[in-house]
């Protein structure tokens, strides 16, 4: 497709002629990476969705802030979500190492500062991957936290509750209406689901709770939540720039 509100593909955070000298040039002190997963949303979001998200997120940090984009991580942990045809998970252990990996390698490169930007939130283990960099001559963090969704969603006039907005709601299609909308398709305005009970989601799965795969109200979503939504978290990165980065080096 083509038209004024399609994007550059997922992976297109950086051009396809990048050089290493146009890194080094860049100077950046921060690199960002984009981790998403490969997993249902439902019948009317592709199976990339987080990874779109996640990527979205990058490449609009990298608008704003002098950041290094890295391609995205698109497989991740999704073992909530195997009863859906199409899910793809590797193991939390695979995906610490991944992370690590791509850590050394950057710190040898000589960039210390790192941001994994997280669009799925079964990705628990990343939590421990930044709290064992202290002492490792990388500083890490996780973004977007819990308060940077929180101030996005209510600059975005989010409707649905955090815990309920769990999966193909309101904040995910909103996202995807807004950055590429070619991947929604139909449905999403009549495929509500709430399920606010999940108290053994990860002993049962996802699917004991929902058989549609959505946990949510996207019928509430629209491409300006999405386009707000995306602002929000922009503004909030900034905390975590000046956290990172002295402010000479900014």
């Amino acid at each position: 497709m083509s038209g004024p509100h399609v994007r550059p593909p997922v992976l297109g955070l950086l051009p396809l002629d990048t050089t290493t000298d146009d890194v080094r040039a860049g100077q950046a002190a921060v690199a960002v990476l984009p981790i998403g997963s490969f997993e249902q949303h439902g019948p009317f979001l592709p199976l990339m969705t987080d990874t779109v998200i996640a990527c979205a997120i990058a490449r609009e940090v990298a608008s704003a802030h002098p950041v290094h984009c890295l391609p995205p991580l698109t497989i991740s942990c999704s073992h909530e979500h195997a009863a859906w045809p199409g899910t793809v998970s590797i193991s939390a252990a695979t995906l610490h190492s991944v992370v690590q990996d791509i850590a050394e390698s950057l710190r040898r490169s000589g960039i210390t500062n790192l941001v994994l930007i997280n669009g799925h939130g079964g990705n628990y283990v990343l939590r421990n991957v930044v709290q064992e960099s202290a002492g490792t001559g990388t500083r890490m963090a996780l973004f977007p936290g819990p308060a940077d969704w929180n101030a996005a969603r209510e600059r975005a006039g989010v409707r649905t509750p955090s815990a309920s907005d769990m999966h193909a709601g309101e904040v995910e299609t909103s996202i995807l209406l807004h950055d590429h909308p070619e991947l929604v398709r139909p449905g999403y305005e009549t495929s509500d689901f709430l399920a606010d009970d999940r108290e053994h989601m990860l002993t049962l799965g996802l699917r004991a709770y929902t058989e549609s795969g959505v946990v949510g109200r996207p019928s509430l979503a629209s491409a300006e939540k999405g386009k707000e939504l995306l602002a929000g978290l922009v503004e909030c990165f900034a905390a975590y720039i000046s956290l990172l980065t002295p402010a000479e080096t900014r």
